[in-house]
């Protein structure tokens, strides 16, 4: 399911002059049509599909910003390249927990540089600014991918009413008519000694005729309960404030805090014969049977000896037990 082109991909856009959306105003449509017009639909401009209303940001910010919290400032544009790149650009000058969120993205970045784009307001694309040190040792901070999986994971159970469940190390994974299928991802990456920008891209409303691929899904194809994206964003970053402030009151113990048996009860990879693709060409076949301290999946091999896999691509080979 982390194919090059499938949800796990997480864009972004220029905080340096709030745009109009960003101010709580409208912004200018762009004339043409484009792929977020509903089949069977009159051509008309990419930002009139009723399905997909735009976010508030006014009310987003009343809801996200407060004294004490995580978030300290929230931003919205209309359409940009990658919110990771554009956010990371600027990490240097922003405090800890500045939020950017994008309608469109044009060029979405994911794990081994695969692109990913989406219709227009069909999804959730945010990326985040988090300064974990010196709270948390850097080699911990290899945690925060996973940590922001289960955050969304839970956000979004509760809020869109359906059932996810995580794909070692990045993939939030839905049911779609009995298939599990890819409908957002997570991107992490330091910003040297600015902090980590973590990305999330969530497919919401893509439609059938809509999916990059077969093995993409979103979560209405997966009859969530509710598409309405102001309460869904408000869930994933509450979510994951919690998860984020209790990894770090704990110094990024993933034990300590809850977060290695939160992700693993939520993994649809362990349980599973899967093969992964590694740096360099190689691939090793095997059970998935646990995560260790470090967040890498361990593998049994042949002969039952075991493999921690630290970076590379999961195939699930069978279905979970």
């Amino acid at each position: 399911m982390t194919s090059r082109n499938a949800p796990g991909n997480v864009p972004g856009n220029p905080l340096g002059n709030p745009s109009d959306s960003a101010r709580g105003n409208p912004p200018a449509p762009p004339a043409g049509g484009s792929a977020g017009d509903a089949p069977g639909r009159p051509p008309g401009n990419r930002w009139s599909d009723l399905d997909r209303p735009p976010l508030n940001p006014t009310g987003l910010r009343r809801a996200l910003l407060r004294p004490g919290g995580l978030w300290s400032s929230f931003d919205l544009v209309p359409t940009t390249g990658s919110t990771n790149s554009d956010l990371a650009a600027r990490a240097t000058s922003l405090p800890e927990g500045a939020v950017l969120v994008a309608e469109e993205q044009t060029a979405g970045r994911g794990r081994l540089d695969r692109v990913w784009t989406a219709p227009p307001r069909s999804g959730i694309f945010l990326s985040v600014l988090l300064r974990p040190g010196p709270d948390v040792p850097v080699e911990r901070w290899g945690w925060l991918p996973l940590l922001a999986g289960v955050a969304a994971a839970t956000g979004l159970s509760r809020a869109a009413g359906v059932d996810l469940s995580l794909k070692w190390p990045n993939d939030l994974l839905v049911n779609v008519a009995g298939e599990e299928r890819k409908t957002g991802g997570i991107l992490a990456e330091r910003v040297g000694d600015a902090g980590i920008v973590v990305g999330i891209g969530i497919n919401v409303t893509l439609r059938a005729d809509e999916l990059p691929v077969p093995t993409a899904g979103s979560l209405v194809l997966a009859d969530a309960i509710s598409t309405d994206r102001d309460p869904l964003l408000r869930a994933v970053l509450r979510s994951l404030e919690r998860w984020y402030g209790e990894w770090r009151a704990a110094g990024g113990d993933p034990g300590l805090s809850g977060i290695q048996a939160a992700y693993a009860a939520g993994c649809a990879t362990l349980g599973r014969t899967v093969r992964a693709d590694l740096p360099g060409g190689r691939s090793v076949t095997g059970d998935a049977v646990a995560l260790d301290g470090d967040g890498r999946l361990v593998l049994t091999t042949g002969g039952g000896a075991r493999q921690a896999i630290g970076a590379g691509d999961i195939i699930h080979l069978r279905p979970a037990d």
